[in-house]
């Protein structure tokens, strides 16, 4: 019987070893967004959250960062060893040390109307951002440089790459000129027009080392973009949206994959994969309406997932640390009583951030009081602080739309303690004090509908 047992030990010990071992995966776009990899982890922006996530090798989320200056982060590169360079929505950089708990060591402001970053091989470059693109900007010099040169406090060095492509309609100079960039590991810069069907690679010296087209359009040649006849006050432009986002994948290969589209609007995508010496399309990956997530396994093959449904799993299996709101405040009401965030413990709590000039926060307003009067006081409560220098305008406001809520005077000082990028900004806390989560700007009735939702499960919990 030992011998029978130890046998079939030994049976299932082999068919465990046998097993193939489970893939290994470096994320490369997240969304619409370039991923970057530090180590064993590939970091990706999640605008929706205005977080990092962090992925391992099997795509689990191990990490997560957030933090007031991420409102909506769009891009992320590696700068340095351990540091993110981040591309917000705005063009604002930021700089994020994942190894010192995600604390934001600096950042900077674009030097174009919105830009997007890259680094590597020792360099940081900035293009016009593919992210943020206004149909109307003001005409450039022909001799403005398409790619600008950044030293890593994000300052321009005064030298860039090539120069603008100047459209039949200058307006049009930010739309033409927007792009997806990446940086290779020996300073070679990769650029691709948004809407423009040309990926091209600048050698370190400046020099254009290969243009490929994709044949996008019939004739080999395509439109500038144009203005269409307005509906009433809305500007409209007819334009092909093509490249969407650059990636370089990991050694030995170290492949590029462009994020592009099959049509004109960018809903059907597609990721081409070029050799980076030479420009040529070694394959084409045609994605599905829920392929939003790009990885490549340790043999080169390409693997699409759901990005809603890979970063939903990881948020169940593997939860976040919640974070104390800090600082604390103590401010005061318009009669001048002191109130304390100590005095909201034990209540859900909504601490919004609004000024009178600002008009998605007086949208916000009735929203907020609705929420304020569907839970019950011993459960939940909102400190609205006002940002106002001007504290008639302020009282003002108060009189006019007359919130249920409690109202604290910030005097003009809490975006420089608080940090966050624009108006309205809350934040949602625990019965203990801790962030829940961080919400920028007003999204409308659905926001406060998910809001509402999640009030009511953090007041259920035990």
């Amino acid at each position: 019987m030992r011998r029978a047992t130890g046998g079939g030990a030994a049976l299932l010990l082999a068919l465990f070893a046998c097993r193939p071992p489970a893939p290994r995966f470096t994320l490369l776009f997240l969304g619409r967004s370039p991923a970057a990899s530090l180590g064993d982890l590939s970091w990706a922006p999640d605008p929706e959250h205005g977080r990092l996530v962090a992925f391992d090798r099997q795509l689990r989320v191990t990490r997560r960062i957030s933090n007031p200056r991420l409102a909506t982060p769009m891009a992320v590169t590696p700068l340095g060893t351990t540091a993110l360079l981040v591309t917000e929505r705005t063009g604002e950089a930021v700089v994020v040390d994942t190894a010192g708990g995600g604390r934001v060591v600096r950042e900077w402001e674009s030097p174009d109307v919105a830009s997007l970053y890259a680094a590597g091989g020792g360099r940081v470059v900035a293009t016009r951002s593919p992210y943020y693109v206004p149909q109307i900007s003001a005409p450039e010099p022909d001799t403005a440089p398409l790619i600008r040169m950044l030293d890593t406090l994000g300052r321009p060095t005064g030298r860039g790459l090539a120069t603008i492509r100047r459209p039949a309609t200058p307006l049009l100079d930010f739309v033409v000129n927007a792009g997806a960039v990446a940086v290779g590991p020996d300073g070679a810069v990769y650029y691709a027009p948004l809407v423009r069907d040309e990926i091209r690679k600048y050698t370190p010296g400046g020099q254009v080392a290969w243009t490929t087209k994709r044949g996008l359009f019939r004739g080999g040649s395509e439109p500038d973009p144009e203005f269409l006849p307005a509906k009433g006050t809305e500007l409209r432009l007819k334009k092909a949206l093509v490249n969407v986002a650059l990636a370089l994948g990991p050694a030995p290969a170290g492949q590029l994959y462009a994020l592009g589209s099959d049509d004109s609007a960018a809903t059907r995508l597609r990721v081409d994969v070029l050799d980076p010496a030479t420009g040529a399309i070694l394959t084409t990956r045609h994605l599905g309406p829920r392929e939003t997530a790009v990885a490549v396994d340790a043999s080169g093959a390409l693997a699409v997932f759901d990005t809603d449904s890979l970063i939903a799993r990881s948020d169940g299996a593997a939860p976040a640390a919640r974070e104390p709101f800090a600082p604390v405040f103590a401010l005061p009401d318009p009669a001048g009583d002191t109130v304390t965030l100590a005095g909201f413990r034990g209540k859900v709590t909504l601490v919004n951030f609004w000024a009178s000039w600002c008009d998605p926060c007086r949208e916000e307003f009735p929203h907020m009081a609705e929420l304020y009067r569907e839970f019950d006081r011993k459960d939940f409560d909102i400190a609205a602080v006002s940002d106002d220098v001007d504290s008639r305008s302020m009282q003002a406001f108060v009189r006019r739309y007359r919130p249920p809520f409690p109202i604290l005077v910030g005097g003009g000082r809490m975006k420089q303690i608080y940090h966050y990028r624009g108006l309205p900004y809350s934040v949602l806390l625990d019965r203990r004090g801790r962030v829940i989560e961080r919400i920028f700007g007003f999204g409308g009735a659905d926001e406060f509908r998910k809001l509402r939702e999640t009030i009511a499960n953090e007041v259920r919990a035990p």
